[in-house]
C-alpha cells in the first residue's frame, strides 16, 4: 500500500532548530536554513518494504529566466551533471524566493527534463533548433542525447547534400586545374549560346537544349564515376562535347556547324545522342588506372575517338572545306 505524507518545514530564521529534524535527509534540502518555507513531498512505502523512503522532493530551478519545476528523483535519473548537482557533491546557487539558479539558456531545458524523465524525446525539425539542443545535452553531460542529436545532424546534413556537383569553369586555368587534379575521366560541355555572329537555325535552340537536358541528366546517372564540368568561357565555339581521360582529351564531338543558303550563313545546332552516350561509355574505361586497350578503343569508336575526332573548325576553314566539296 502507498501513501502520501505531506510535510510543511519553516526553514525561517524564527523557526526551531528541532523543526530541521524533520527533513528525511539533510543533503537533499540544497537551501539555506534562513530561505523561506517550501514543501517537501515523500513517498512512504508500507508491507514488507515499511520505513524504506524513495525521496521526490520538488525544486524549483530557474535556467536564464525560464522556470521549470522537477522532482530531484527526475534529476538524479542519469549519470549527468544534474545528478552531481543535486547529490550534494556540488554548490548550489539560490535567490530570495527559493529558485536554483542554473546560468543557461532555458530554452531547451524542457526537454532535457522529459528526456531525463522518459529516456527519449522527440528532436526538433529545425537544424538550428538541433544544434542548440546539442550545445545543452553537452552541457549537463547527457552522453545519449547528444548521441542522437549527433547522429540526427549527420543525417540531416547527407539529406541536404546534393547528389552531384558540376563545377562551372570561367578560365582555362581553372580547367586544366580541374582536369589535372582528379583521377576520374571528365566529360566537359562548352555551351556559348551568345555567339551570334550568324542567325541560328530553327531548330538549333532546341537542340542546344536538348545537349543541355542530356549533359545534366548524365551528370547525375554517372557523377560518381565521372567528372563533368561546363564550360561557359565564352569562346568561339558554340556547342562542344569533350572527354578526357588520365588527364588528355581522347575524344570530341562538335555539335554545331555553319551551314549555306542562297543569301547569307546561318549557324546550326544538332543533337547526336547516340554519339555523346557512346563517347561516355568509351571515357568509363578510363577509370581503370592503366586505362583501355587502344585496339579495342579504335574498334569500338565508330569515328576512331582515340585518334582524335575532327576538332570543330572556325567560318573560314569551314568555308574553304564546302568550296573544295563544290569544285571536286
Amino acid at each position: 500500500m502507498l501513501s502520501l505524507a505531506l510535510e510543511k518545514i519553516d526553514l525561517s530564521s524564527s523557526a526551531s532548530s528541532s523543526s530541521s529534524s524533520l527533513l528525511p535527509r539533510s543533503d537533499l534540502l540544497l537551501r539555506d536554513p534562513t530561505e523561506p518555507d517550501f514543501l517537501v513531498k515523500s513517498f512512504v512505502m508500507s508491507g514488507n518494504q515499511s520505513g524504506i523512503k524513495c525521496p521526490s522532493e520538488y525544486v524549483k530551478l530557474n535556467i536564464g529566466g525560464s522556470l521549470h519545476y522537477t522532482t530531484i528523483s527526475t534529476l538524479r535519473k542519469h549519470d549527468t551533471m544534474l545528478r552531481a548537482m543535486f547529490s550534494g557533491r556540488m554548490e548550489v546557487l539560490t535567490d530570495s524566493e527559493g529558485w536554483i539558479l542554473i546560468d543557461r539558456c532555458g530554452k531547451h531545458f524542457g526537454t532535457i527534463l522529459n528526456f531525463l524523465r522518459d529516456g527519449t524525446v522527440p528532436l526538433p525539425e529545425s537544424t538550428k533548433e538541433m544544434a542548440e539542443l546539442l550545445a545543452e545535452a553537452k552541457y549537463y553531460c547527457i552522453s545519449e542525447l547528444a548521441e542522437s542529436c549527433e547522429q540526427a545532424l549527420q543525417k540531416k546534413e547527407r539529406e541536404t547534400d546534393p547528389i552531384c556537383r558540376v563545377p562551372l569553369i570561367t578560365s582555362q586555368r581553372e580547367e586544366q586545374l580541374l582536369i589535372g587534379s582528379t583521377t576520374k575521366p571528365v566529360v566537359k560541355l562548352l555551351v556559348n549560346r551568345h555567339n551570334n555572329k550568324y542567325s541560328y537555325t530553327s531548330n538549333s535552340d532546341d537542340n542546344l537544349l536538348k545537349n543541355i537536358e542530356l549533359f545534366d541528366k548524365m551528370s547525375l546517372r554517372f557523377s560518381g564515376r565521372v567528372l563533368f564540368i561546363k564550360d561557359v568561357i565564352g569562346s568561339s565555339e558554340i556547342c562542344c562535347w569533350t572527354f578526357y581521360g588520365h588527364g588528355r582529351k581522347v575524344a570530341e564531338v562538335c555539335c554545331h556547324s555553319i551551314v549555306y543558303t542562297t543569301d547569307k550563313k546561318h549557324t546550326k545546332v544538332e543533337f547526336p545522342e547516340a554519339r555523346i552516350y557512346e563517347e561516355t561509355l568509351n571515357i568509363l574505361l578510363y577509370e581503370n588506372r592503366n586505362g583501355p586497350d587502344q585496339e579495342l578503343m579504335q574498334a569500338t569508336s565508330s569515328r576512331g575517338a582515340v585518334s582524335g575526332a575532327p576538332a570543330c573548325t572556325s567560318d573560314e576553314e569551314e568555308g574553304k572545306l564546302r568550296f573544295a566539296d563544290k569544285n571536286t
